[in-house]
C-alpha cells in the first residue's frame, strides 16, 4: 500500500492594516460621532462668538456707542476666535478625559500607528471642527450683520490662515492636555482662555496698539493675533493690518513649537 500523503496547511498571517487606512479609520469613527452630535456641537463653539459679534457689532453700533465700520474690525477677529478656541478646547478637553477617566486613549493606542500619528489624528479632527465653527459663522454674521465683506477671490487666503490657525490651536490645545494636570485643568483653562480672548487682536487691530507699546508686546506673543490679523487684512484690507507674510511666518513658528511639545507630552502620557 501507498501512504497517502496530506496536504499540508500552511497559516497565513492576514494582512496587517496600512498605516494610511487605520489613520482614516480613526479619523473617520471621530467624524461620525460628530455627526450624530452635530447641533450641540454647533451651540458650544459658536454661542459665544454670536453674541460677541451681536453685542459689539450690532447692538453698541445701533447705540451710538461704536461707529458703523467697527463690525468691519470686529468680523474677522470673531471667526478667527470661533476656528482657534474650537481647535484649542476639542484638542485639550478630549484628551484629559481620555487620558485620566475612561482610558479610551489606550485602544488608540493599540491600533496600527505610530504613537506620533495617533495624536497627530487628535490635532486633524480638532483642526475639521475649527472650520465647521468658522463656516458657520459666516452665514450667521451675514444674518446679524446685514452683510458680509467676503468675494470669491478672499476664500483661498481665508482658508489658508483658517486651517493654518486652526492647527496651531489644536497644537496649544495638545499641550494643555498632555502636559498639565488633569485636576488641574479647570483652574488652567480659566488663567489661560481669558488673556488668549483679550490678547488675540480680535476686538482691535493690532497696529493701532502704537500708543500702549507694552500692551502692544503681550499681543504679539498671542497665536490668535496673526489669525485675526490675517483675515482682517483680506476681509477689511482698509483697516490698519500686519502684512499676510509677517502672519504666516509667525503662525508657522508657533505650530512647530507646540506641535513639537504636544506631540513629546502625548507620547510621554502614552508611555506612563
Amino acid at each position: 500500500m501507498t501512504a497517502v500523503e496530506t496536504p499540508r496547511t500552511t497559516g497565513t498571517r492576514p494582512a496587517r492594516p496600512s498605516v494610511g487606512r487605520a489613520f482614516a479609520a480613526l479619523l473617520w469613527r471621530d467624524v461620525f460621532v460628530t455627526g450624530r452630535e452635530f447641533v450641540p456641537f454647533l451651540l458650544q463653539v459658536v454661542l459665544q462668538p454670536v453674541f460677541l459679534l451681536f453685542v459689539f457689532g450690532k447692538v453698541l453700533t445701533e447705540l451710538g456707542f461704536t461707529s458703523n465700520g467697527y463690525a468691519d474690525v470686529l468680523l474677522p477677529g470673531v471667526v478667527s476666535l470661533a476656528a482657534f478656541l474650537t481647535a484649542l478646547q476639542n484638542t485639550a478637553f478630549p484628551l484629559v478625559i481620555d487620558f485620566s477617566f475612561t482610558k479610551e486613549i489606550e485602544d488608540r493606542l493599540l491600533a496600527p500607528l505610530p504613537t506620533a500619528l495617533v495624536a497627530v489624528e487628535k490635532i486633524v479632527f480638532a483642526t475639521l471642527r475649527a472650520l465647521v465653527a468658522a463656516l458657520v459663522m459666516f452665514p450667521v454674521s451675514w444674518w446679524v450683520l446685514g452683510s458680509l465683506p467676503v468675494t470669491s477671490s478672499d476664500v483661498p487666503v481665508l482658508a489658508a490662515f483658517l486651517v493654518l490657525g486652526s492647527l496651531v490651536g489644536a497644537s496649544i490645545g495638545m499641550v494643555l492636555g498632555t502636559w498639565v494636570k488633569p485636576n488641574r485643568i479647570n483652574v488652567v483653562f480659566a488663567v489661560v482662555l481669558t488673556p488668549l480672548l483679550f490678547t488675540g487682536s480680535t476686538q482691535f487691530p493690532w497696529p493701532a496698539l502704537e500708543s500702549l507699546r507694552w500692551f502692544q508686546v503681550v499681543c504679539a506673543v498671542n497665536p490668535l493675533t496673526y489669525v485675526s490679523e490675517a483675515l482682517r487684512a483680506e476681509m477689511a484690507p482698509a483697516v490698519p493690518h500686519l502684512p499676510l507674510g509677517v502672519c504666516a511666518l509667525a503662525l508657522a513658528g508657533f505650530l512647530v513649537v507646540f506641535g513639537v511639545l504636544g506631540l513629546v507630552g502625548f507620547r510621554r502620557r502614552a508611555l506612563d
